[in-house]
């Protein structure tokens, strides 16, 4: 299905047996909305899901090399493109994309993913038949691919957040890894092949220029970046959230692009998640014709059925949810296609977790140091409300030795192992089977051969991107809950131009002190408000224990969790989870901790997820529930 364009319309479904050589091979495409394009002599064809966005400028050195086009869709060119130049031709693409090309005369299938992973493409090999897909829904549309959750999966995806490329949910289901390409042809199945990756540069290979260069070679690309993906042929809006990064790319869109811009932001009516106040003034600073929503407890547990159909895996984290209810606003708004901020924090250095690591190894140096570890009071108060509790807390949660300084994970390790308690959740029978089973080995032979010689914060965001960005943040809140909707997301801080150039500057100008994205905020200084240039960083985060209470009579979370439920997927200990359950019971006096709420929705959701796949597949969609509550708002400015 590897053009996917929603729930909304209909599907087609293509299986060809095709010869290769002695042997046959049945490749079966499944697409939606779309029929494969060929060359001019039909010796090429393509399905494709996705943009490149400077396909105009490669159109036109293609017509002077001789090349006619009979459509204006990049499309086409990516096709000529291929035929030019094989495989390099992903060397000249700025998009996001999957892309299928089948060579009648090699009798081989070529299939490409973009740089970062925004666009998905999985694909499995059963008996003698090979099939590929957007989504692994597409794939379970042929009964003879078997369906069930693999437990190495499970074991990742609760330690991690996330499963590793290029394992999925599922037994014997693969993802094409990001920045990758394959061929399957009369010689098999090759290993997938990497054209790009996440970069790193020596420290002669640097920018050796100035910091105010460096500024401005950053607003140039993010300008250009913006200016590439605005090309549609339909309107294209912009999420603001009124945090730096979407507020950068609002601006440039409102100052340089299209003065009437349509915006569309997402608030709570938890107060601890919302951040309308700084969308308000954004609002009011570039007068954008805005929507939004207001998003309750309740929406959040009503749609996570509908979220896991769309992300195809268990989740630990809800933020999926509302981002889904907000592109649905996108679509109700007549718009197709959206600019978002994300990637600005991976490219940046915009997490805690690498000013955390930063300031651990600072206290690594010297472990035995009282003064060192009070530095992490600064970049969590909030934990030292009670200065002596708070502090011992610190020294055992966030304690270093010098021997975790050589940890290759050590930027990651007190998020991992904290997240990683929840596999005690895990039945007998799938401990058993994960006896042998290290996921931290399986990370471990994944990273570069360079990365042993990197700094933290080049270890730390090779992690981030690698992991979380390309696998939970572009797919599961980005891509999946998107065009579960209809709607195109876009993403202008991962330009391979942008990341490419910011990886060649000193971390130290990206975080300056615990200032994160010191760079990114000085090159746009005068460009967004101060108070929003200056604003405390505030995660994007959505309720957990105020959506899920596990005590409503009759409610689909009871039934999931029920004793019997438990112990029929098999999946979780029973009585583990009913003890879980009890804090979130409406009148329970304990509090769970982040921990135990990662812990409650990663239960739920592969509940649902064996409920929807395995137990009750069907490839019709699933009915959204639809909120209560959800308030939308129109801010129209003149």
């Amino acid at each position: 299905m590897l053009d996917h364009r929603g729930p909304d319309e209909s599907g087609i479904y293509v299986d060809r047996d095709i010869c290769l050589g002695h042997a046959r091979l049945s490749i079966l495409g499944l697409e939606t909305g779309t029929q494969p394009i060929s060359n001019h002599d039909e010796s090429l064809w393509i399905i494709y899901n996705g943009e490149v966005f400077n396909y105009l400028e490669l159109k036109n050195d293609l017509v002077k090399k001789g090349y006619c086009f009979s459509t204006g869709t990049d499309t086409e060119v990516v096709l000529a493109m291929y035929q030019e130049y094989g495989a390099d031709c992903l060397h000249h693409f700025n998009g996001q994309f999957a892309i299928a090309i089948w060579d009648t005369r090699k009798k081989e299938l070529f299939l490409a993913r973009d740089r970062v992973g925004i666009r998905p493409l999985f694909y499995t090999q059963q008996g003698d038949k090979f099939s590929f897909a957007s989504e692994i829904k597409a794939l379970f549309a042929d009964p003879e691919i078997s369906r069930s959750i693999d437990p190495e999966a499970l074991s990742q995806i609760f330690t991690f957040w996330t499963t590793l490329t290029t394992k999925t949910a599922f037994k014997n289901i693969l993802e094409l890894p990001p920045g990758h390409f394959m061929r399957v042809g009369e010689h098999g199945i090759s290993t997938p092949e990497a054209y790009w990756t996440i970069p790193y540069f020596a420290a002669d290979e640097c920018w050796t220029g100035s910091f105010s260069d460096a500024k401005e070679t950053i607003k140039e690309l993010l300008t250009d970046a913006v200016r590439l993906r605005l090309r549609a042929d339909v309107p294209v809006g912009a999420y603001l959230s009124g945090g730096l990064d979407s507020s950068i790319i609002t601006s440039l869109i409102a100052n340089n692009f299209n003065n009437h811009l349509r915006t569309f932001s997402l608030s709570f009516e938890t107060a601890n998640f919302d951040e309308s106040i700084y969308q308000n003034e954004m609002v009011d600073y570039l007068r954008t014709n805005h929507s939004g929503i207001c998003v309750s407890d309740q929406d959040v547990r009503n749609n996570l059925a509908q979220v896991i159909w769309q992300c195809e895996k268990p989740l630990l984290r809800t933020g999926p949810i509302p981002l889904f209810s907000l592109s649905k606003l996108v679509r109700d708004s007549h718009f197709k296609v959206v600019l978002t901020g994300e990637g600005a924090d991976e490219v940046f250095g915009g997490y805690n977790i690498f000013k955390e690591a930063k300031l651990r190894q600072f206290w690594g140096r010297q472990p035995n140091s009282t003064w060192r570890p009070l530095l992490l009071e600064r970049l969590y108060p909030y934990i030292f409300k009670n200065s002596s509790r708070g502090r011992m807390f610190l020294h055992k949660f966030f304690s270093v030795e010098g021997k975790d300084l050589s940890d290759p994970f050590f930027s990651h390790q007190i998020r991992w192992k904290n997240s990683g308690k929840n596999t005690n959740f895990f039945s007998a029978d799938i401990q058993a089977e994960l006896q042998d089973y290290d996921p931290f080995s399986a990370l471990n032979d994944r990273l570069p051969d360079s990365f042993k010689q990197r700094d933290y914060f080049a270890k730390a965001q090779f992690l981030e991107m690698d992991i979380f960005l390309s696998n939970y943040l572009l797919s599961s809140q980005g891509d999946r809950v998107g065009m579960g909707n209809s709607i195109e997301l876009r993403v202008p801080f991962l330009d391979h131009r942008l990341i490419e150039f910011a990886a060649k500057l000193p971390a130290h100008w990206k975080i300056k002190g615990l200032n994160e994205k010191y760079i990114l905020k000085e090159a746009f200084k005068g460009i967004v408000p101060e108070n929003i240039r200056q604003r405390s960083k505030q995660p994007y985060r959505a309720p957990i224990k105020e959506s899920f209470l596990a005590d409503e009579p009759g409610s689909y979370i009871q039934e999931l969790l029920a004793e019997d439920s438990i112990k029929n997927t098999g999946y979780f200990d029973a009585k583990k989870v009913a003890f879980l359950c009890k804090k979130f019971s409406k009148d329970s006096k304990q509090v769970a901790n982040e921990t135990q709420n990662m812990a409650m929705v990663g239960i739920l959701s592969t509940q649902l997820l064996h409920q929807q796949f395995i137990e009750n597949f069907k490839l019709e969609e699933i009915v959204p529930v639809v909120p209560d509550k959800i308030v939308r708002k129109e801010k129209f400015q003149g």
